[in-house]
């Protein structure tokens, strides 16, 4: 028997405001996901996203990959897994980073979906409503969007060009303790190529934090996406291989190999490693099976290395570009990083511009960037500084874009 629907009545649409969690008085929309659908348009120069190159995704290996796990192994990859994650990837993770000193065994890594992922566990794990996170400022957005969920609170260090000012931390602990009464919950750093401020910290300053946060008693988040995108300079030994008893390590497969994958991992210690694996089962299980088996073969088979040597060259001179770029068309008073690697510069122009509001007069241009102030966890700062990605445009792109910004920057300061 069919219901009775009569479709034409009156239906009061329900208030759902009161029904919500107070968590979600904190909780905003990433401003890069909402800049990036403005940048959908064919004819805009979008230097907003962290997006890779598109055409040098590894497609053709991905694919043989895909062809290769079915034939092989296609009942296992299309069946739950463990939460921990697929063992011979979390065995390629473990050997990879013993590289960069990591100290690494399979039982202390966990497969993520992403590294956007493993911030959201560390916040769940972590954070309780008025909690204190200390990080640098400007910092990464993701992170800030994912403790905001848990209603975190944030006191800050400087970013200079040697990326965080970490003799500022301890000030900033005495801060948190008088304003919450309790210590804060952890340091979050990113220490390679940083987002949003392309800064590398020198191993004197990734020393003294660990110095630090020995002496504070305070766990550190080392949040390395980038670090496989080095394009000058030498390797510097992780934090994490300094205090391992006291760190947690947060990589992905995001920026080498396929961000549509979804697929990050922590290191972490081993004691931690079972309250993890609790909150992933609570979120999703785990990650998808046949996603890790088609990454671990793409490692396994040595193939993700020489992709990643040609993702460096190419970066490298799109990162050139823009820094030459830069410096021939923007205005004087001007500035900008050199990063020694990653994705990303941070620029700041001159006070009377906010770049928050020129955005709109940069959109008309048709070139796009992510304002400063995005990256401030208390918004207290960026005003007139900008985040632009160089790994996404091919290199005439880049040149046109940084031309239409320096052109509207020289108009807004009636040059």
């Amino acid at each position: 028997m069919e219901p009775n629907l009569d479709l034409d009545r009156d239906i009061p649409v329900l208030d759902w405001t009161p029904h919500l969690a107070v968590r979600m008085e904190g909780m905003k929309s990433s401003a890069i996901r909402e800049l990036l659908k403005l940048t959908q348009e064919p004819d805009i120069i979008s230097l907003a996203g962290g997006m890779p190159a598109p055409e040098f995704f590894p497609l053709r290996e991905i694919e043989e990959a895909c062809r290769h796990i079915i034939r092989q192994d296609g009942a296992k990859a299309m069946q739950y897994g463990a939460t921990e994650g697929h063992r011979p990837l979390k065995e390629y993770l473990a050997t990879t980073a013993h590289k960069y000193g990591v100290p690494a065994v399979p039982g202390n890594v966990l497969l993520t979906n992403g590294s956007q992922q493993a911030l959201d566990l560390i916040g769940e794990l972590f954070i309780n409503p008025g909690d204190f996170v200390l990080t640098s400022r400007p910092t990464y957005l993701g992170a800030i969007q994912a403790w905001n969920a848990y209603q975190a609170r944030y006191h800050t260090v400087n970013l200079d060009d040697d990326g965080m000012v970490v003799d500022e931390i301890e000030h900033a602990y005495e801060k948190a303790l008088a304003d919450s009464g309790r210590p804060p919950k952890f340091i979050y750093v990113l220490p390679n190529f940083h987002n949003p401020g392309g800064t590398t910290l020198p191993l004197e300053r990734r020393q003294r934090l660990a110095e630090i946060a020995t002496k504070l008693n305070l766990p550190v988040v080392e949040d390395d996406p980038y670090g496989e995108l080095r394009y000058e300079g030498e390797d510097i030994i992780p934090i994490s291989t300094l205090i391992p008893e006291r760190t947690i390590y947060l990589g992905t497969f995001s920026k080498t190999l396929a961000p549509g994958l979804r697929l990050g991992w922590i290191i972490c210690p081993e004691i931690l490693m079972q309250r993890f694996v609790q909150a992933k089962q609570g979120a999703d299980l785990h990650t998808s099976t046949f996603v890790q088996y088609v990454a671990g073969d793409i490692c396994q088979r040595g193939l993700l290395k020489p992709h990643i040597k040609r993702l460096r060259q190419v970066y490298k001179e799109r990162r050139d570009t823009m820094l030459d770029a830069l410096a021939e068309f923007w205005p004087e008073g001007s500035s900008w990083t050199h990063p020694q690697g990653g994705l990303f510069l941070w620029a700041r122009v001159p006070e009377p511009i906010n770049t928050k509001d020129f955005l709109q007069e940069a959109l008309a241009e048709k070139v796009a960037y992510v304002p400063g102030v995005n990256f401030y966890p208390n918004q207290d700062g960026g005003h007139n500084a900008m985040r632009l990605n160089f790994s996404y445009c091919a290199p005439d792109l880049i040149v046109e874009g940084i031309h239409r910004l320096g052109a509207a920057l020289k108009k807004t300061l009636g040059y």
